[in-house]
């Protein structure tokens, strides 16, 4: 269980691996390309919140693709009565239920139909970008009023307690992500009629104690929530709101236009609508391939091993359809189709430089940020959707754009003016979800507790009955995720009755481990009990592992609704929701010195005992190395198993990369070792182990991060795999770090002499290498015997200081 490491994003995502070495054996998991692949101690404490920018970039670089039609049956399918009974014939039926409404002839107490079309005319007219909001925004919202008055056999009725609204934003969302702070300014929002109002009622100075009950007793009240529906839609649907938050927001619709202004207006809707077969968009798909071309991170280190030379040309920050891609339904689109999009001006505060910057990004990436947002602000979120509207042509077009943690689907093209139906179907669908079709995860229930936001988890449990568990996730202590795709873990104190009640009270209390795990792999509670029966024999493991209380693994993986949508390889990486409760331990980066030291070996042989045993960690960084006290000592954790392997695995198993790049070893970051045929080794992990001390002794100065300029390595945050092992490499040879930099004599002779160990094996391995080349002889992967294990480590404890460091802190001060 990662804890809040401060080395945030870890890196700049690798390239895709390149095809022309896809028959080579893989002997070990190849790195996928976008955020999954950073180590779940993601904190971002130490890190800016735009670095993770060029992470959710590569994300978005993996999308799938799905057809409109398949995107609105799922959602229709979800709303329905029966979500778990297919029921082919609903989109069909409900495309006939919305003519009325698409044609004029629906209306309400206090809404008519023929107003859609009225905010459609205006939308249509030459303007600016945000010129078209408002219009958009009133059409949205009176189709939502008549829609609420169909019927359709199968679905269900609207939800009052959400009552969906789309309201203008492009003001500033702030959220803090432990120590940083992001700032996002999305165009429009759907969000629930109450969250929508708060803003303005808080403005006019109402009490919000008093306003929710007066809301509990509007919603008793299906004609007063009307009217207070249609009062906000009236005044201020079309204002700009001061201070959203984000865990309110159900959807963003992000807007991009092809010049700033037009001088020639859209195609006008039809005299009248009627159900007929989808009509494909140009392009039917938003093109993603133009972003692999983009270098997100500036910067003369870049490199981007995996891109042919052709490609290092940037693109416009527009939307360019790219090249014929090599598969899939992108491949259908033209070099010709292209939707240029003026960039916006900055959405951050300049002086805030902690944050990201918007400006420029392309849409598709700006919308994942926005997700990213919505997946931080609400526990163990499910999924999310988001619209993005281009226009500048004579249509305008909406994609809806599908994202969970594994992946992200958009699916083909709207146009949303001349086949309204389609439309009013989506804003039908939507209308009819419950929070949890929205995704939030209706397992965790918000409470609060001494004024604290809280969540609270009740499930049966065969052994104790009912487990409780109360989150505290307003906690100081609490570490979340910031990111799309990937485990999202999230560290949460916990308390419990039922588990006090069968352990006692443990010192430092308990945590709670909430991730999505890859269902292809061997789950982490598997592991645990392999590794607790090795514990039971070997001394130098017991103790030296996490103490797991209590797991739940739910039964919802991602793949159903790539299943439900056609997409290809729909079950390739899909995750599925874990609950781990563990004691709480401490940060190996409280540490200095001697004691640093102790606590690291420690957790050194516990490791070293279960690979022999044939349980592989593969991700050793210092957020998995922790430390508790037992009778005055401290005792070293290896922690978190979740990306481990058994030796009795058949093979590479998972989608996912395991290892964090800037402690990686330097032959997993080559080009090979990140297609994965470098086969993972002990001595990798041990390797692991050395760029972890110094990474900890040389940024650290007794438990507390040095401010940046004062600390070395922060550039191998921020770079590609390949370019961090060249960084990795050059300090491994030369040993410099800033002058500025105040070392402790033993700790940087230490430092010095293990990577001097290093150097002096990768040396005789490249020696090795070059006798095999002149001789001819079949290259094959190295393999390792518990006698190379035992050499390798030796060859760092012969060393003086480490001799040095073993010595009882009296002894060695004498």
């Amino acid at each position: 269980m990662s804890a809040a490491g401060e080395t945030g994003t870890s890196s700049t995502p690798p390239r895709a691996n390149a095809s022309a070495h896809g028959t080579n054996k893989i002997e070990s998991t190849p790195n996928s390309r976008g955020a999954s692949v950073v180590s779940e101690n993601i904190g971002v404490l130490g890190a800016r919140v735009k670095k993770v920018r060029p992470w959710i970039q590569r994300d978005i670089e993996q999308v799938k693709e799905c057809k409109a039609d398949d995107m609105l049956q799922a959602l229709l399918q979800r709303a329905s009565s029966a979500p778990e009974t297919k029921q082919p014939e609903l989109l069909q039926k409900c495309l006939k239920a919305v003519l009325p409404v698409c044609n004029g002839q629906a209306s309400t107490v206090l809404v008519k139909s023929s107003e859609v079309e009225t905010a459609l005319n205006e939308y249509i007219r030459p303007g600016v970008e945000n010129k078209f909001y408002g219009p958009f925004i009133r059409a949205t919202n009176i189709a939502l009023a008549c829609l609420e008055e169909i019927k359709v056999d199968g679905m269900r009725t609207p939800v009052p307690a959400v009552d969906m609204i789309c309201q203008q934003n492009d003001m500033p969302m702030h959220q803090n992500h432990q120590t940083a702070k992001s700032i996002r300014k999305p165009d429009l929002v759907i969000l629930p009629l109450n969250s929508a109002c708060a803003p303005f009622q808080e403005e006019k100075g109402g009490k919000k104690g008093k306003q929710r009950d007066d809301e509990k007793d509007d919603e008793k009240d299906d004609e007063k929530r009307k009217k207070k529906r249609k009062a906000h839609m009236d005044a201020n649907a079309t204002t700009k709101p001061k201070n959203l938050p984000w865990k309110d927001i159900l959807a963003c619709i992000e807007f991009k236009r092809k010049t700033p202004g037009r001088t020639k207006g859209i195609n006008p809707p039809p005299p009248s609508y009627t159900v007929t077969d989808y009509v494909p968009t140009k392009p039917e798909y938003l093109p993603v391939d133009h972003l692999k071309v983009e270098d997100p991170v500036p910067g003369p280190s870049k490199t981007l091993a995996t891109q042919p030379a052709s490609d290092t040309a940037l693109l416009s920050s527009g939307l360019t359809a790219a090249r014929p891609s090599k598969g899939g339904s992108s491949s259908k689109r033209k070099a010709t189709d292209v939707l240029e999009s003026a960039p916006k001006k900055s959405k951050m505060n300049p002086d805030d430089t902690d944050v990201d910057t918007d400006a420029d990004l392309d849409v598709t990436v700006q919308t994942g940020l926005y997700a990213a947002e919505m997946f931080a602000s609400n526990l163990a979120v499910n999924h999310l959707l988001n619209i993005i509207v281009i226009g500048g042509f004579v249509y305008d077009v909406l994609w809806i754009w599908y994202y969970d943690r594994q992946g992200i689907i958009q699916c083909s093209g709207i146009n949303f003016i001349q086949d309204l139906p389609r439309f009013m179907v989506l804003l039908f669908a939507l209308q009819r979800f419950d929070l949890h079709d929205w995704g939030r995860n209706k397992d965790f229930i918000p409470v609060q507790v001494e004024g604290k936001q809280c969540h609270e988890f009740k499930i049966k449990d065969v052994e104790l009955g009912e487990v409780d568990l109360l989150l505290h996730t307003s906690h100081d202590e609490r570490v979340t995720h910031y990111g799309l795709q990937g485990r999202a873990t999230n560290v949460v104190p916990v308390t419990s009755e039922a588990l006090t009640k069968k352990y006692g009270n443990f010192q430092d209390g308990m945590v709670a481990k909430i991730f999505w795990g890859e269902a292809s792999r061997t789950s982490e509670p598997e592991i645990l009990d392999k590794v607790k029966g090795i514990a039971k024999v070997h001394p130098t493991v017991q103790g030296h592992i996490p103490k797991l209380l209590w797991h739940h693994a739910f039964t919802n993986p991602t793949s159903v609704i790539r299943e439900a949508l056609g997409v290809s390889e729909p079950t390739k990486g899909s995750r599925v929701l874990y609950i781990l409760v563990f004691s709480k331990l401490h940060l190996i980066t409280e540490l200095d010195g001697r004691e640093l030291f102790d606590v690291w070996y420690q957790c050194i042989l516990c490791h070293l005992t279960l690979w022999k045993e044939g349980v592989y960690h593969r991700d050793v960084s210092p957020g998995n190395l922790m430390w508790y006290w037992k009778d005055g000592k401290r005792i070293g954790v290896l922690n978190d198993y979740d990306l481990s392997s058994l030796a009795d695995d058949p093979g590479p198993r998972g989608n996912e990369r395991t290892g964090t790049v800037p402690f990686m070893a330097l032959d997993l970051l080559t080009e090979e070792g990140q297609r994965g045929e470098v086969k993972h080794l002990y001595r990798h992990d041990l390797e692991s182990f050395m760029w972890c001390f110094a990474w900890i002794s040389l940024r650290y100065k007794e438990g507390v991060l040095l401010p940046r300029g004062l600390r070395p390595f922060d550039e191998w945050a921020n770079l590609d795999a390949v370019a961090c092992g060249e960084k990795k490499f050059v300090f491994q040879a030369r040993r410099k770090v800033p002058a500025r930099l105040h070392k402790d004599q033993l700790i940087w002779e230490f430092v010095v002499d293990c990577f001097d160990v290093l150097d002096t094996h990768a040396f005789n391995r490249r020696k090795q290498l070059l006798r095999s080349t002149k001789r001819a002889d079949k290259l094959t992967n190295y393999e390792e015997s518990e006698t190379d294990m035992d050499g390798f480590l030796q060859s760092f404890r012969d060393t003086e200081s480490w001799a040095a460091f073993s010595k009882p802190i009296r002894e060695s001060s004498q």
